[in-house]
């Protein structure tokens, strides 16, 4: 028999008051993230992924996914992604995401753009039919399509997701797997998956060039990324002597401040707004 508490004593973890912080602030996040998503406030922020040695060029452009608040402020992904993952709400939010990029790359032709999803959305039906009308506005968007595949959402179905892939690999679409060392990705999933990309970590980049530890794990994860064929992105580029370290190092291309902050008005965008007032 289950011993009698205290009169007047909270169960363990049902009145812990971080926990109920935690999750009172999860609610919200959701909440604030639903309304957004029925107003039609989410939106895109791009940012540049440039190659190592060329970096005065886009080697292609990741859509960051963004809400505004009521009072128009944007919001992150960082600040609610937690919150709405697991929910019907994070697979709506990913289906968005992935029609404001579909639309970007059937107006911009030029443009290629990664655009991130979670393994959860694989196979749901707002999502796949967004993909389908997406990829059917025009003959070249599936090749310039990139889409983004965290670690561990990745692991948590590796042979639903290497289905998924080597499906819409067959049509065209290349794969990233993001946030690349930050999890525990068994290389028996890896040699597996059939990504193109691997986006390294920031936390193996930043002040890499100072760092004799992260210079050795960095070569190791560009070596595992060289034997599956694979370009290796590192992200978090911040110095510029980091990225000179990177470049010296094998790593193909470059994602960060250094290169730009996420922006609401891409290049292309700022040559539209001057085409309209010329």
């Amino acid at each position: 028999m289950a011993r009698r508490g205290v009169e007047g004593e909270v169960p363990p973890g049902l009145g812990d008051p971080l926990s109920a912080a935690v999750a009172t602030r999860d609610r919200a996040a959701l909440a604030m993230v639903r309304t957004a998503l029925t107003e039609k406030r989410a939106m895109l922020a791009y940012q540049a992924v440039v190659g190592s040695r060329r970096p005065d060029r886009a080697a292609f452009w990741e859509g960051l996914v963004r809400v505004a608040d009521p009072a128009g402020r944007i919001i992150p992904a960082a600040d609610f992604m937690a919150a709405v993952e697991g929910s019907e709400t994070g697979r709506i939010l990913d289906a968005t995401a992935l029609e404001l990029g579909l639309a970007a790359l059937a107006a911009h032709p030029g443009l290629r753009l990664s655009v991130n999803m979670s393994a959860r959305s694989i196979g749901y039906p707002r999502w796949m039919r967004v993909l389908e009308e997406g990829l059917a506005a025009g003959p070249t968007v599936a090749e310039r399509l990139i889409l983004e595949i965290t670690e561990n959402s990745a692991i948590l179905m590796p042979e639903i997701v290497t289905t998924f892939m080597r499906d819409l690999q067959r049509r065209g679409i290349a794969f990233a797997l993001d946030d690349f060392g930050a999890g525990f990705t068994c290389f028996r999933y890896l040699r597996d998956f059939t990504f193109d990309i691997v986006k390294i970590d920031g936390q193996f980049v930043r002040a890499i060039h100072r760092d004799p530890d992260n210079q050795v794990l960095m070569a190791a994860l560009v070596a595992v990324a060289r034997h599956f064929d694979m370009v290796a992105v590192a992200e978090s580029v911040e110095e510029a002597a980091d990225a000179a370290f990177l470049a010296r190092s094998g790593v193909d291309c470059l994602q960060g401040y250094l290169y730009g902050a996420p922006t609401l008005r891409p290049p292309w965008r700022e040559a539209e707004c001057t085409r309209r007032r010329a």
